[in-house]
């Protein structure tokens, strides 16, 4: 069996990896380790929750151990879609350098440009970024990428989804042409093969897993529920969303419940805290601190429920997460594998359940094909059992469509039903209808005054009265 003292890493880092109590490697990192120490170019495929971070970080810090940085000119570059990935990557710098006297800085949007650029003026060994926040302050000339000598890009098939792959090219034409590259991802999508062929020159090639595979420690099921109506489906979707948190009880120790939308992570969110369940939101509209308050409770377990969107769904390290709700069934197959993923880590066992209704069911069958499996179904919980929310948390209702007998006509409110005995003398609805287009138009022409008559009373009103001169022709006037 492979251990890290096998791997030829640094010895500062081999200690620090030891006091962190790993001993052996996992597949990936067995895999990319040694062919990353001999400077060659990195391809890994393996799914989430593999240990892909310490597959590139371990060789990157015995390879900069030696040589020191200069002043805005960073000596190796992390890319990380989003936020929470790149500070969970910063933080494995931190846990593997401990004896050495390397420097990083963390660039990502939500924190002051002032305290990054004090960090890179001083010179940094490692910069970890998220492609935006770099890019602007490459722009601002508070960077320089020519002394790149590792470039890693984390999570790669994350960034096609976000629409980072310009920034990714751009990037990568900024780094000098000699420099080593580290490609990871989970999945590898076409548009992710173009970009291995164009920037990475002979890569070892690493797929520990078949592409956008699930861990079979997780036990996956689907929940098909049919909506009674549909301005009622949102709100049956979160009763089922709670009876099955309910009907998991005690195994259920700590959730991430994922949504398509923003929105619908806020609305899910307020109706768990509503009904008594400690739940909080995370999505890329919030505020970072608030984001990373809540992410640091979910970890030290004050927190039992996150609620997020799909910017939570790669690089959330939290190790003992007992199950994951898909509330929605993803639009991108590849991001059910990575939601799932967030559960069933290190060998541990975990459970993912999926609530989809009929629109969803083309969605479904997408993952399925992916996975190349039929996923359980389980029945709804609800079923005869539900019980709509209070109204001020569902979608306000249509307002009823006023009937003909209480619309109003030129006169004002049409008068009540008629007796019984005079009902059976009305004239069809067709029928009246017309009468009534006939009596708005008939005043009309009754109250028109004579062309000229001078022995009349004068009209001095334009109320229901037309003013003679008004109905006389132009030679009529003219002549007058």
């Amino acid at each position: 069996m492979t251990t890290f003292s096998d791997l030829n890493l640094n010895p500062k880092v081999l200690k620090a990896v030891e006091e962190a109590g790993y001993t052996t490697p996992t597949p990936i990192q067995a895999g990319a380790i040694p062919p990353a120490l001999e400077g060659r170019d990195v391809l890994g495929i393996a799914q989430t929750g593999t240990g892909k971070t310490a597959g590139f970080t371990l060789p990157m810090l015995s390879l900069l151990a030696r040589g020191r940085a200069r002043a805005r000119m960073p000596r190796s570059l992390v890319l990380c879609p989003t936020r929470e990935l790149a500070a969970q990557v910063a933080e494995n710098f931190d846990t593997y350098s401990k004896h050495l006297k390397l420097t990083k800085a963390l660039l990502i949007g939500g924190v002051s440009f002032k305290e990054q650029d004090k960090l890179i003026d001083k010179g940094v060994d490692v910069l970890i970024a998220t492609p935006g926040r770099l890019l602007d302050h490459f722009e601002r000339g508070k960077l320089l990428l020519t002394g790149v000598q590792i470039m890693v890009v984390d999570e790669a098939d994350r960034m096609l989804d976000m629409g980072f792959i310009p920034d990714i090219e751009r990037i990568f034409s900024l780094t000098p042409f000699t420099r080593q590259t580290l490609f990871f991802s989970a999945t590898m999508a076409p548009e992710i093969e173009r970009i291995t062929n164009t920037f990475l020159t002979s890569p070892a090639r690493i797929e520990v897993a078949r592409q956008a595979t699930a861990s079979e420690t997780i036990d996956q099921h689907v929940v098909m529920i049919k909506p009674s109506r549909r301005d009622k489906a949102d709100a049956e979707k979160r009763a089922v969303l709670r009876a099955l948190i309910d009907a998991e009880g005690e195994a259920c120790t700590n959730a991430i419940v994922f949504c398509n939308r923003k929105v619908d992570v806020d609305i899910v969110a307020k109706s768990l805290v509503k009904y008594g369940y400690d739940a909080a939101p995370i999505h890329g509209d919030l505020d970072q601190s608030q984001r990373t308050r809540t992410l640091d409770a979910f970890r030290a377990g004050e927190l039992k429920i996150l609620v997020a969107s799909d910017v939570a769904a790669r690089g959330l390290d939290v190790p003992s997460v007992s199950h994951v709700f898909n509330f929605d069934v993803p639009g991108h197959p590849e991001d059910y594998v990575h939601r799932i993923g967030r559960t069933g880590r290190a060998g541990r066992s975990g459970k993912a359940l999926t609530i989809c209704n009929p629109r969803d069911e083309k969605a479904l069958a997408a993952v399925e094909a992916l996975v190349q499996k039929e996923i359980p179904r389980l029945p709804d919980p609800t079923a005869g059992n539900f019980r709509p929310e209070t109204a001020d948390e569902e979608m306000p209702e249509r307002s009823p469509r006023p009937s003909r007998s209480h619309s109003r006509s030129r006169g004002g409110p049409r008068k009540e039903a008629a007796p019984a005995d005079q009902q059976a003398q009305a004239a069809p609805a067709e029928t009246r209808a017309q009468e009534d287009q006939e009596e708005r138009r008939e005043p009309r022409r009754e109250s028109r005054p004579p062309r000229r008559d001078e022995s009349g009373p004068k009209v001095v009103g334009m109320g229901d009265h037309l003013p003679g001169f008004i109905a006389l022709s132009f030679d009529e006037r003219r002549a007058g």
